[in-house]
């Protein structure tokens, strides 16, 4: 409810103006937080959630700072009437061919062991959490990547990539759930690039 709240009548598409760097911040925490912590054991203590939180908040700090390097450049050829959908597309593309990686493969083997820390605060349960935070970043960056490039302030991309995570790590199966997201990942890319228009709940640039 915070999350689409806070992003109400951002959307606009790929290339989305991110605003302010505090208040993305702001928002990005709270996206993680929406996006990430369904996956986890509901035992997972307080602590643990925060910790694991730390990792991808610093990655939408460098995410931010990238963006808007590129966007400071004003590069004329992204506009979405020229290779600004051609670019996208490649962008879920690549995402989906990141799911077939033995990186993926190790860093969600990582993301899917079930013990997860319980019990009271303590240092050492904030540094399970950053460690498990870390490896979900190399499960999922590609994922986060995706949803860039579809719209980062679009709480239906944002739903829909909080649960492809969530099958990743969830599903019996780790085989079927990367297919699953590779096919998916697979269309979407060749629709945005080829045939915007027809994609639902695509926000497309002016």
């Amino acid at each position: 409810m915070v999350t689409a709240d806070r992003m109400a009548e951002m959307d606009m598409g790929p290339g989305t103006d991110l605003g302010g760097f505090g208040w993305f911040v702001g928002v990005w925490a709270v996206m993680m937080g929406a996006m990430m912590l369904p996956s986890l054991a509901p035992r997972a203590s307080v602590p643990f959630a925060a910790g694991f939180l730390l990792p991808w908040i610093a990655a939408g700090m460098l995410a931010y700072g990238l963006t808007q390097g590129i966007r400071s450049l004003d590069p004329a050829f992204l506009d979405w009437g020229r290779a600004g959908p051609y670019l996208a597309g490649a962008v879920i593309v690549g995402a989906a061919l990141y799911e077939l990686t033995p990186a993926k493969r190790t860093c969600l083997g990582h993301c899917r062991v079930p013990q997860l820390p319980g019990g009271t605060a303590s240092t050492r349960v904030v540094r399970l959490g950053i460690v498990r935070g870390t490896w979900c970043i190399g499960c999922c960056w590609a994922l986060m990547a995706a949803l860039f490039a579809l719209g980062v302030m679009s709480v239906v991309w944002m739903a829909l990539t909080a649960a492809l995570i969530a099958a990743d790590k969830l599903l019996p199966s780790a085989l079927a759930a990367s297919r699953l997201t590779t096919g998916l990942l697979l269309v979407l890319g060749i629709a945005v690039a080829f045939a915007p228009e027809q994609v639902p709940a695509l926000t497309t640039p002016v």
